[in-house]
This record gives C-alpha cells, structure tokens and sequence, in this order.
C-alpha cells in the first residue's frame, strides 16, 4: 500500500499539470509530461510562432521558455528579461498551454508569478547555492504554485535533496525533479553527463517525487536526443523537457542542442513508450520467479564477500606482525589484471569490473587499516 500511495501522489501532480492542457489524451494510461520551447526568448515573433508550432504537434504540455539566462562567462547573452514574460502570456493565450519559466531571484519569482507563470523551475546553477534557493523558497511562502527543481551541476545529492527541503519548508506542496546532467571534466561524449545512478538514487531515496529528464542540456547536440530521451523512458521517468526552436541553427543560446517543432515531434514518436506495471499474471509471474533468483545470488554474493573481509582482516594480522604496509600495488595490479580477465570473459565491462574491485579494495584497505592500528 505504501508504494502504491507514493505513486499515487506522484502522478496527482502530473495530473494537475495535465488537466491544464488542451492535448493531454484521458485514454492513454501513460503520461509522460512533454515540456518544450527555445532555450531563449528572443523575440515576440519567435516566442508565438515556436508555441504555435509546438502546440500543433499536439504532444506538448507546458511551454518553456529562458527569461533570465545564467551564463557561465559575462558578454553571452543572459536573457531578454522582464521583456519577454507579456510573450510568454500571449503564447498561453494563443495555444491553452500551461508556462515553464526558470527563477534565481525573488524578483524573478514575483515577476513570473505576476504574468501567469504556472511552473517555475530552480536552474542547475542556482540548486548548487543554498543561500539562493532559500532566497527563492522565501519568495514562495504562501504561493500555490509548482516548482521543479534541476540538479545541481555537480554531482551532489545531498544538494539536491538541501533543495527539495527548503521549497518545501516554504509550503510548497507540488514539487517536481528535473535531470539534466552533471557537469564532469574531461567528458566529452555529452554536455553534462547523465550519470544515470545519480537521479536513480534520487528517486530511490524520494519516491514520491516526479522526476522529468532534459536530455536536451545532457546531449548538448541534436544528433543523441532520441538516445538519451529512450533511456530515461526505459528507467521511468514521468516526463521529458527538450528545446525546440523555429531556427535552431541561429538561435542566440544553446544552438547545437535544439530542434524545430516538428523533428521534436519526429523524436517523440520515435520513443518506445513503457510502462512501470501490468497486470499480466504471466508476466509477473516469470518476473518474480526470476526476482527470486536474483534475492538467492545477492545473498550468496553477500556470503562470500563477507568471508572475503574476513580473509583480509587475517591477512592485515600477519601484516601487522611482520610490520608490512596495508597497500602493496603490485598485488592490486594483480588483482584488476585478473578480475578483468576473467569478468570480461563472463560478459562483465571493464568499466564495472573496476568499480566493483574499487568499492571491495577500498573495505579491504578499512578493515585491514582497524586491525594495524586496533591497539593504538
């Protein structure tokens, strides 16, 4: 019951969003909540026409739209500002859809919410800084109104939840996630890697929560969208938020990584929509008995992980006894030598291989570490 009260408020909130919507499909059992819109408000023209376009494909939800753009180096183009918010109305107007618009300030949280902003969004760079989501989650107090939340540019969860806590000590009661990748150095297939166990974690740890995921600001270019919109799909995302422009080419922000209306569309229909149950009996039948086999493997990796802390401790008494320092880094060598080996053998990446071996050295190296100094 409690798992299915936590999915239960969750889409509730996807549903309020929804309501709001002229293109929302009442049959469809699955709902994934579809914001778009350009990067940057540039110009009214651009504004209505990108809202018009995206609103014929009917597969859009809400509008989004960046007023107040932070950058990373003064002299790129921050935002039309105030400006735009009145295009912002007019689009409402014209296609019945809900407004998406991202706040860093008081002000821009009053200025949103006076001209009709129905979402408001904390940016990636704004989630990093306690002081300035505390900022925003005061100017909330007594507004019902729905925030989202983007990660943090680092990879920090604790920031993110410190977040998620301030909105809602604020009395903010619809509250949303959104993964748009982590700054990392020396990535260079995307422009924020996803690290996809981060907001697993998240949605782990807050269940309740819908989290929606940007591939556009994690791709970083138009050619791995449908990619990256497919695998956050495939791990149950609620929704999807991606930028769409009526000229991506000459867009004045974030060029590479949007699209016009109708490829948004094109990616859309392209994605294999899944859905997190069924009511099949066969198929969960299968699915538990295999689940079951799993729990019986798990317990049995647990076991002889266990005995294998228990080697090491032995082995950190002889290296006490003979004063022989904990780590000897031709034997670790040895290790990883053969541990990739042998596990790419079976199927396993290297990738996994070493984070397996890093996470069991590293509770080697601390029992071990106990047992040299348990006299001290």
């Amino acid at each position: 019951m409690d798992d299915y009260r936590l999915w239960s408020e969750k889409h509730q909130m996807m549903e309020q969003i929804l309501a709001k919507t002229k293109f929302s499909d009442p049959a469809s059992d699955k709902k994934p909540l579809i914001i778009s819109g350009p990067c940057s408000a540039e110009t009214e023209e651009q504004v209505l026409d990108t809202a018009l376009r995206l609103a014929k494909t009917g597969k859009v939800d809400v509008l989004r739209a960046g007023i107040w753009k932070p950058r990373t180096r003064p002299g790129s183009f921050e935002g039309i500002g105030v400006t735009g918010l009145p295009w912002l109305q007019k689009a409402k107007e014209l296609t019945g859809l809900p407004l998406a618009v991202e706040v860093a300030t008081a002000k821009q949280v009053e200025e949103a919410l006076q001209h009709g902003v129905d979402i408001l969004w904390i940016g990636a760079r704004t989630t990093v800084n306690p002081f300035s989501v505390q900022e925003v989650a005061d100017a909330l107090k007594g507004v019902d109104t729905t925030v989202l939340i983007k990660n943090p540019i680092n990879p920090d969860l604790e920031l993110w939840i410190g977040a998620v806590e301030r909105v809602r000590n604020s009395g903010i009661t619809k509250i949303g996630l959104i993964h748009r990748g982590f700054s990392s150095y020396g990535n260079t297939e995307y422009r924020n890697a996803p690290m996809w166990h981060l907001p697993i974690e998240m949605k782990r740890r807050m269940p309740e929560l819908p989290m929606i995921c940007d591939p556009s600001h994690i791709s970083g270019r138009r050619d791995i969208l449908q990619e990256v919109s497919q695998e956050a799909v495939d791990l149950d995302y609620d929704g999807l938020m991606l930028e769409s422009h009526i000229d991506p080419d000459k867009a004045w922000s974030d060029a590479k990584q949007q699209v016009t209306p109708e490829r948004l569309a094109e990616i859309l229909d392209g994605i294999t929509w899944r859905h997190e149950r069924t009511d099949k009996k066969e198929f969960n039948s299968a699915l538990d008995k295999l689940r079951g086999q799993i729990n019986q493997i798990d317990d049995e990796i647990m076991l002889l992980l266990g005995n294998r802390m228990k080697i090491a401790e032995k082995i950190g008494i002889y290296k006490k006894e003979n004063n022989v320092t904990i780590l000897q880094t031709n034997r670790w060598n040895e290790i990883l030598q053969r541990g990739i080996a042998k596990g790419e053998k079976l199927g396993l990446t290297k990738d996994f291989i070493l984070k397996y071996f890093d996470a069991v050295h590293l509770e080697s190296i601390n029992r071990q570490n106990r047992v040299m100094n348990e006299d001290k």
